[in-house]
């Protein structure tokens, strides 16, 4: 039996899906998986010649979907969940395996993310609030990257440089005991992209299960530091608030609602990214400000 059970999850990534995979595939008591969600670019025959489990949908229902297909093809005690545009190395793998065979209380860990140049990228994060989706809305968070209440990513980078236990994690690559996988039930499709990572680390700690931060175990993540391709904005609109509806109720959420199109208005005035990004900007305005319309990619929550 596997130690830990690897699970990619990819959707036209073909230019990036064999170096995520090429570093684990083979290794000993490693079952690498990939979950494609019906790509066009023929990703899974990227990986085709490699010792991995290649689980091919026929429809994209997110990647939520895709993550839970994935670690319950299954059965190691250990689900590490992998971006296909980040990749670690199996000693940082091993560091990951070793923090939570330490530490019982523990339900998930992530890694250090650095990028392909050993940039360090700010990986540990705290729950939405709505005094930081304000603060983001206005800029007040660049003005105050360090206060705990300008934004939900912590850009304080002393707390990289050692173990931490933050509210959540990004999901690019984090570790996750099986055991509080199911506990869980694993993730919430409801949220087709983005909000997931985030939801799944607020369920593990209600149900008991602290969230860890390892530095000693480093990941590579391509994509990072850069943020949502503007076609994914209104994706990413749309998993907030769902997630501000799931925990807040509906008159807080609401509140949520106006903050997160607030700053959908500021970042339209103020974009810098050209055409299309303003365009992104101007879609997720329109989505905030119609709650009675469901997106298409949401329809199933």
């Amino acid at each position: 039996m596997p130690l830990v059970d690897v699970v990619v999850v990819s959707f036209n990534s073909r230019d990036e899906l064999r170096s995520c995979v090429s570093p684990l595939a083979g290794g000993e008591d490693i079952n690498v998986i990939v979950v494609d969600n019906d790509s066009t670019d023929g990703s899974p025959q990227a990986v085709a010649d490699l010792p991995v489990t290649i689980i091919q949908l026929d429809e994209n229902h997110g990647f939520s979907r895709g993550c839970n297909v994935g670690w319950r093809s299954g059965d190691a005690p250990y689900v590490l969940f992998l971006n296909p545009d980040a990749r670690i190395e199996e000693s940082s793998l091993r560091r990951l395996i070793s923090a939570l065979e330490q530490q019982p209380a523990v339900g998930l860990v992530g890694p250090k993310l650095v990028g392909e140049d050993g940039t360090l990228h700010f990986s540990q994060r705290r729950f939405p609030r709505l005094l930081s989706t304000f603060s983001d809305a206005l800029f007040v968070h660049r003005l105050f990257p360090r206060r705990r209440w300008a934004h939900e990513v912590i850009h304080d980078e002393r707390a990289y440089g050692r173990a931490q236990s933050p509210e959540w994690v990004s999901g690019a690559c984090m570790l996750v005991r099986r055991s509080a996988l199911v506990a869980v039930g694993g993730f919430d499709e409801g949220f087709f992209l983005y909000c997931e990572d985030d939801d799944l680390c607020r369920r593990l700690w209600q149900t008991g299960h602290s969230v860890a931060y390892e530095p000693a175990a480093v990941a590579t993540h391509v994509g990072g530091a850069s943020a949502p391709r503007s076609t994914l904005l209104p994706v990413v609109a749309a998993s907030q608030l769902r997630y501000a509806r799931k925990y807040h109720g509906r008159a807080v959420a609401l509140l949520f609602r106006l903050g997160i199109g607030l700053g959908a208005l500021t970042h339209l005035l103020a974009s810098r990214g050209g055409a299309s990004a303003r365009a992104g900007h101007a879609r997720t305005l329109a989505l905030v400000a119609r709650p009675w319309v469901v997106p298409p990619f949401q329809r199933r929550a």
